[in-house]
């Protein structure tokens, strides 16, 4: 009798290796990143259909393979559905989607925490309408994200001396993994200056819930967000074990 294991999951991407099946790369609540074949999926009468679509959370039964794995039941969870009609929200969830592919691990000991994460944000920008809530959204993402896979940033204080930065001269430095001051700015090469404002902004965000409403909930402006979702963008890419293929994308709807 064949090994079976059911898993929650949300569909990262699929490939072709046939004429009627594919791989399915997927995050695992309770596994972390996964593959699995589904096979016959291109076939009109298969029963997996659109469940195995990108950005779609499934409830799978899985056969165990010597080599790989087999999807033989999905149940869908949540389809997202108004992320796809939606060119903005859409492409940074598929962005969102690339971060937990390139970050993401076999057997990941966060895996839980990822996942939860990565549907809780994909259902919350579903039902937004303003530009700014989805793109403030994005930033909270990034930067729990960056959080849970070891990679969070140092915002409140200056990360080589450990003192709160004067207001007026604050630099944000990928290198080094957040902020400095003037002092211990120069000897750093690639570094940008950012208003305090920003600094104070962006480590609000990462300390508060994902979904707790800030002070800042109601006065983000696209500018803002802009400017954050860069900022992080280049810090992801920089520490990413992969490279990403998204990002040009994000560029072209900013």
């Amino acid at each position: 009798m064949k090994e079976q294991f059911t898993t929650n999951v949300i569909n990262l991407k699929s490939y072709s290796i046939s004429e009627a099946d594919k791989i399915i790369v997927m995050y695992s609540k309770e596994k972390g990143l996964i593959k699995g074949i589904a096979k016959g999926i291109k076939k009109t009468t298969s029963k997996l259909g659109g469940r195995m679509d990108m950005l779609v959370a499934n409830k799978l039964m899985i056969n165990k393979g010597r080599n790989l794995d087999t999807i033989c039941q999905a149940e869908a969870l949540n389809t997202f559905f108004n992320l796809r009609h939606d060119m903005n929200k859409l492409f940074y969830a598929m962005y969102a989607g690339e971060i937990v592919a390139n970050f993401g691990i076999e057997n990941d000991p966060n895996s839980e925490e990822i996942y939860n994460l990565f549907y809780s944000f994909l259902d919350k920008i579903s039902g937004l309408k303003e530009k700014e809530q989805i793109m403030l959204y994005l930033l909270r993402f990034q930067l729990k994200i960056m959080n849970i896979t070891g990679y969070s940033l140092e915002l409140e204080k200056c990360v080589k001396c450990m003192k709160v930065p004067d207001e007026k001269e604050i630099y944000f430095s990928i290198e080094t993994g957040g902020i400095l001051c003037a002092d211990c700015a120069e000897d750093i090469v690639k570094k940008v200056k950012i208003p305090y404002k920003i600094s104070e902004f962006l480590d609000t965000l990462s300390k508060e819930e994902f979904n707790t409403t800030t002070k800042y909930d109601d006065l983000v402006t696209e500018k803002v967000c802009d400017i954050c979702i860069n900022l992080l963008k280049n810090y992801i890419e920089y520490y990413s074990p992969k490279k990403f293929k998204t990002t040009k994308i994000l560029e072209s709807i900013r």
